[in-house]
């Protein structure tokens, strides 16, 4: 006859997987997510966020003399905030297109953290035209 193992491996082996499964479940649904922000919702926060707005004229400055200086504007709405970048932009970066980037108001002036601008593609947020 085959000796059987001890149950005490089954029972340890089923509790790390229920902690595992547990745990998985919290950081899905609220594990440290970074709160994604309008620039009419700026008003008030601290600590880093993610911005979320659309790029309104002028675009001013270079990221090696002193940061890229923008306005964002709500994407369905007219509040804005002022943005430093100091990093290189997404090709697709331009007056009117949607981005999203993470940084902390400062002194009034959204400061970006380098490295996290992306822009949202134009053609995946717009209706087909019919031909």
């Amino acid at each position: 006859m085959a000796q059987r193992g001890s149950p005490a491996r089954l029972v340890v082996a089923l509790s790390v997987a229920a902690l595992l499964a547990v745990f998985l479940v919290y950081v899905s649904i609220a594990g440290g997510g970074t709160p994604s922000l309008a620039p009419s919702e700026l008003n008030g926060r601290s600590g880093e966020v993610t911005l979320a707005g659309r790029v309104v004229a002028p675009v001013r400055g270079k990221r090696r003399e002193g940061g890229l200086r923008f306005t964002l504007r709500d994407v369905k709405g007219t509040a804005t905030v002022p943005v430093l970048y100091k990093d290189s932009v997404p090709d697709m970066f331009r007056v009117g297109r949607d981005v999203s980037l993470k940084g902390e108001l400062k002194n009034g002036v959204f400061v970006g953290k380098p490295g996290t601008m992306i822009t949202k593609c134009p053609s995946k947020y717009t209706a087909k035209k019919d031909t």
